[in-house]
């Protein structure tokens, strides 16, 4: 969202996100165009000589990724990069630069074996972002991840400013012909304004990122940077995230979000009740062995009529007879189990309506299977997306 109000107020923008789902070359982004397969060879090769320099002899893949955004972006002469950290913060391989400002979004369970097993030492790794002097721009957090936030700032002198704290900032769920159910926020602070506006991704916590890719907007301009509020406003119409609340098939309904620990699959499930009409849901459900499966099987059954566990088929893939032996044991309801997606898509088709929905959810692995295999329109426009497998 940062990136599009950016690009729209006429500002050269790379964008380096991850993970990507369909295509390496998604993870680098200019001027919302993937990077180009011979852009992205170039880039390669040249971290593979500067490793070689450098004797790194092996360099993670991440860290390759990054120096080859890194590479692509100094080559383009961007006038602006945004930068998702991979995960954690403080050793992430982003990390090595000062920016202008520090975004966080809301802190919750994951990466447990890299970040620790608790909430406030995870927020400490997502903290090592902050840097001497620079600002920060945080989400609503819980209390004991706002006090390390607002520990670690103080400790290097950087400003930082909550969304629903520090900014005059409110949202609202309505309901328009034109746009169907949606969020709209409004934003005030001394330098800008933004009323009634339009969210385009689905879900409150959505409406959340919006306000901080906002404050964020409003901090880069105070630090300098030419950006129009009208004119970012616009910006953000167009822009949509593949794998994330995505309708990728209307006859059956089917939707895919990469939700991948508890507080995703809670996010994802209040945004299809906020969002989606239908009469019953199905969910298809795949994770990796090493996420929070309790905390996930404990969201899910929340909104989940019928379930289907699987696998992506990958060695990380959880066992979904085990899948399926803990959610039976934690809700009291049945599940089924499908060697595979394409048995699990034939298990819920069998008895499906027309007003039913198929949420197909629990890795960006399994979400990736369904685009390709079921996925009907996929030339749909995305700004962030434009080139596509």
């Amino acid at each position: 969202m940062l990136a599009a109000m950016l690009r729209a107020c006429g500002h050269r923008i790379g964008l380096y996100t991850s993970p990507h789902i369909l295509d390496i070359r998604e993870r680098i982004n200019l001027d919302g165009r993937s990077i180009s397969e011979s852009e992205f060879t170039r880039s390669i090769n040249a971290v593979a000589a500067a490793a070689a320099k450098a004797k790194v002899a092996e360099p993670t893949y991440f860290e390759v990724l990054t120096a080859a955004a890194f590479h692509f972006f100094a080559e383009s002469d961007v006038d602006v990069a945004v930068l998702e950290t991979g995960l954690g913060g403080r050793l992430d391989a982003t990390n090595i630069v000062t920016p202008e400002v520090a975004g966080i979004t809301n802190i919750s369970y994951d990466h447990f074996a890299q970040l620790g097993t608790d909430i406030v030492s995870i927020a400490r790794e997502k903290a090592g972002i902050i840097k001497k002097g620079i600002p920060v721009v945080s989400a609503p957090q819980r209390p004991n991840v706002r006090d390390v936030l607002r520990e670690a700032a103080a400790a290097v002198n950087a400003p930082i400013r909550f969304s629903d704290e520090d900014v005059d900032f409110t949202y609202r769920f309505e309901f328009s012909r034109a746009l169907g159910r949606h969020a709209r926020i409004c934003l005030t602070t001394p330098t800008s304004r933004f009323e009634h506006l339009h969210v385009p991704l689905f879900g409150e916590h959505q409406a959340q990122n919006c306000g901080v890719a906002l404050t964020l907007l409003d901090t880069i301009k105070s630090r300098g940077l030419a950006v129009d509020d009208q004119t970012a406003m616009s910006g953000l119409s167009d822009v949509r995230l593949l794998g994330r609340m995505q309708m990728i098939a209307e006859a059956p309904r089917i939707l895919v979000d990469g939700a991948h620990n508890a507080a995703s699959i809670d996010a994802l499930m209040r945004a299809i009740g906020q969002h989606i009409t239908y009469d019953s849901m199905i969910v298809i459900f795949a994770c990796n062995r090493d996420k929070d499966i309790p905390g996930m099987i404990r969201r899910i059954q929340l909104g989940a009529d019928k379930i289907i566990f699987t696998t992506a088929g990958l060695p990380r893939s959880a066992d979904p007879n085990e899948l399926a032996a803990e959610y039976v044991e934690r809700s009291g309801k049945m599940a089924q189990v499908a060697a595979d997606l394409d048995e699990a898509m034939r298990i819920a088709t069998s008895a499906i309506t027309r007003e039913d929905l198929i949420c197909i959810t629990g890795s960006f692995y399994i979400v990736a299977e369904a685009l390709r295999k079921y996925w009907t329109n996929q030339r749909e426009p995305n700004v962030l997306h434009a080139e596509r497998v």
